[in-house]
C-alpha cells in the first residue's frame, strides 16, 4: 500500500537518501516501497536546531533512522542517553521506549518516542521557569513588606 504525502509549497521531504523539494504549489505524492525512511521537513532536526539534551537524542535517533548502517550511531546515542538520564531521571520511561524500538529495529517509532521525550523536557523546563518566576515574585513581595514595616 502506498503512502500518501501532501506537500505544501516549497516544503522538503527526505525519501531514502534523497531530499525532495516541492515547487511553489501544493503537491501530492504516492510513495511505494518497503522500509524506506521518509521524513517530512517539520520532523527534521539539524545539529544547529538540536539545542537541548532531548533534541540531541532525537537527532541521534534520526541519524539512525536515515542511515544505511544505524549501528554506527549507537555509541553517540547511548552516550547522550547516559547524560540525559543523569540530569533528568524522569526521562527513563521515554528512553526505555526508545531503546525497545531501536532493539526491535523499529526506528520510525523510536523517532516518534523521541518526540515525546522532547515534550517531557519542555514541560520540565517550563515548570522550572514558572517556579523561578514564582520565587522571584515572592521575594519581591517580601522585600516590599519589609520596606513598609
Amino acid at each position: 500500500m502506498a503512502l500518501k504525502v501532501e506537500l505544501k509549497p516549497n516544503e522538503r521531504i527526505i525519501i531514502g537518501a534523497c531530499v525532495v523539494t516541492n515547487t511553489d504549489q501544493r503537491a501530492r505524492l504516492l510513495i511505494d516501497g518497503d522500509r524506506i525512511p521518509i521524513l517530512r521537513e517539520k520532523d527534521i532536526l539539524t545539529p544547529d536546531t538540536a539545542d537541548t539534551p532531548a533534541k540531541l537524542v532525537y537527532l541521534a535517533v534520526q541519524l539512525m533512522y536515515l542511515s544505511p548502517d544505524p549501528m554506527a550511531h549507537h555509541p553517540t546515542y547511548f552516550s547522550l542517553v547516559r547524560d540525559i538520564l543523569s540530569a533528568m531521571p524522569s526521562a527513563w520511561p521515554f528512553i526505555e521506549g526508545i531503546n525497545n524500538h531501536i532493539l526491535n529495529g523499529d526506528l520510525y517509532h523510536a523517532l516518534k518516542e523521541s518526540k515525546k521525550l522532547i515534550g517531557h523536557e519542555e514541560k520540565l523546563i517550563q515548570n522550572a521557569r514558572d517556579l523561578q518566576a514564582s520565587d522571584a515574585a515572592a521575594e519581591t513581595a517580601a522585600e516590599t513588606e519589609r520596606k513598609s514595616a
